[in-house]
């Protein structure tokens, strides 16, 4: 079990947390964490089964420092392969966690030692990536966040951790349907009716005092759910995407949209007037709108506070990428025409997953642009291992300011984006809706 110590720095995130406590020094040894069967009150009909990391779901929130190492031992206690891939961490390929590219599965009863810098802060995920299994793993509750925090905190009343999911479940509270659906895996994927926040069915609820200053971070831990998210009642600033910080903006329309497996970082003053409420909704088709989160101004008022500001710039990214240098690869994405059984195609050619050659091999350093060509009638959420990329202007050589690590492609339309390899390795490219990648929409290049 672990030490007293070691709970300080994890603290569960399923307790719906609004201020993050303070983060306790870093054990000596390997953090144990192990991936393990469970049960969860997600809906209010019964226990749900669930897989989750420390046997709950979402997982227990790792915290460190910048410049810390993380040192994580996967003890696997499932029926099931498993792995721990670090969701939007940059570096070390050894430690990805990708199955069977970066290292093997995990099988049951053994285990795995993850050790790695953490240059970067910011909000990040852990998961599984065990190829043809992720959407079971994920699915049924594996998957957690990790915090990595900035030298000098950002000043703030409240901060606010929201994981989003959703969840098929039958009357019962049981998982039900299957994770190998041909047709969702062609199609838009797994997604399911009773929306969670933090474990728990949606909408979460807070109080915070009139013109409070909220620090709110989000994460989509979804199988395959694209989440637009509008704000109602207060003026969001996003300061940091997919785990890089950003210079304060407020979003069009005040609307964000999140794929799968994507973090933001907002910051947004409550209300001045007692009762009011500040809301964070999910934009349904044809209006059909949901909650995830109500807050509400309640007790004393706050005294203001400056104008938002982001955290620093982590300094190792590329002020520039020079795209007249760049090595320029185009993946045309497309299912297979045969209209039984799952699969897909990049350039034409069925995909083996994670087998066979690289799409393309760089040297390390040098600058890459891919061109995402989506010719389904499905939007994709498409993502690059180990990099933090430039999403380019479709209609002129700029960019975008912020840095992401996945971009989504509507249908029927391209999405270009640029990067700088800077470590050596084999780097996983697929889409975020799981079923996609289980069913071929992945592969990988090679920095020498």
């Amino acid at each position: 079990m672990p030490s007293p110590s070691r709970r300080a720095f994890l603290t569960g995130v399923a307790a719906s947390l609004v201020t993050l406590p303070a983060r306790a020094e870093t054990p000596a040894g390997p953090r144990v964490l192990e991936a393990r069967a469970g049960t969860a009150k997600i809906a209010a009909t019964g226990e749900t089964d669930i897989l989750g990391f420390d046997g709950v779901t979402p997982g227990p929130l790792l915290r460190f420092r910048q410049g810390d190492e993380l040192a994580v031992r996967l003890v696997n206690k499932l029926d099931l392969p498993a792995s721990v891939h670090w969701h939007g961490m940059r570096g070390d390929n050894a430690m990805d966690g990708v199955a069977p590219l970066t290292q093997p599965a995990v099988a049951p009863g053994d285990s795995f030692d993850y050790r790695r810098k953490l240059p970067d802060h910011g909000l990040f995920c852990y998961r599984p990536s065990v190829y043809g299994k992720t959407p079971e793993l994920m699915g049924r509750g594996l998957k957690g966040l990790m915090l990595v925090d900035e030298p000098a905190p950002l000043s703030a009343d409240a901060d606010l951790l929201l994981v989003l999911d959703d969840w098929r479940l039958d009357a019962q509270g049981k998982i039900s349907g299957a994770f190998d659906d041909d047709a969702e895996a062609r199609g838009a994927g797994r997604t399911g009716p009773l929306l969670a926040v933090n474990g728990k069915a949606a909408p979460a609820t807070h109080d915070f005092a009139p013109g409070a200053r909220v620090r709110l971070r989000l994460a989509n831990l979804a199988n395959a759910r694209i989440m637009i998210l509008t704000f109602d009642g207060v003026k969001p600033f996003v300061i940091a995407i997919d785990s890089q910080p950003c210079d304060a903006f407020e979003p069009v329309r005040r609307s964000i949209p999140v794929a799968p497996g994507a973090r933001f970082e907002l910051m947004f003053d409550m209300p001045e007037t007692e009762g009011a409420k500040a809301r964070v909704i999910l934009r349904g088709p044809d209006g059909a709108d949901s909650d995830l989160l109500i807050a509400t101004a309640k007790g004393a008022r706050t005294e203001k506070r400056p104008p938002i500001a982001a955290a620093p710039q982590n300094p190792s990214l590329p002020p520039e990428i020079k795209l007249a240098n760049a090595r320029k690869v185009d993946l045309v994405i497309a299912p297979r025409k045969e209209q039984s059984g799952a699969g897909w195609t990049i350039n034409g050619a069925v995909t083996k997953g994670y087998e066979g050659a690289p799409l393309f091999r760089v040297p390390a350093g040098t600058p890459v642009t891919l061109g995402f060509v989506n010719k389904s009638q499905n939007p994709l959420a498409m993502h690059v291992h180990g990099q933090c990329m430039r999403l380019l202007h479709d209609l002129d050589d700029g960019w975008e300011p912020y840095w992401r690590n996945g971009v989504i492609v509507p249908a029927g339309k391209t999405k270009h984006v640029a990067f700088i390899p800077d470590s050596p390795g084999k780097w996983a490219i697929h889409d975020d809706i799981l079923e996609h990648e289980a069913a071929g929409l992945a592969s990988w290049f090679q920095a020498d």
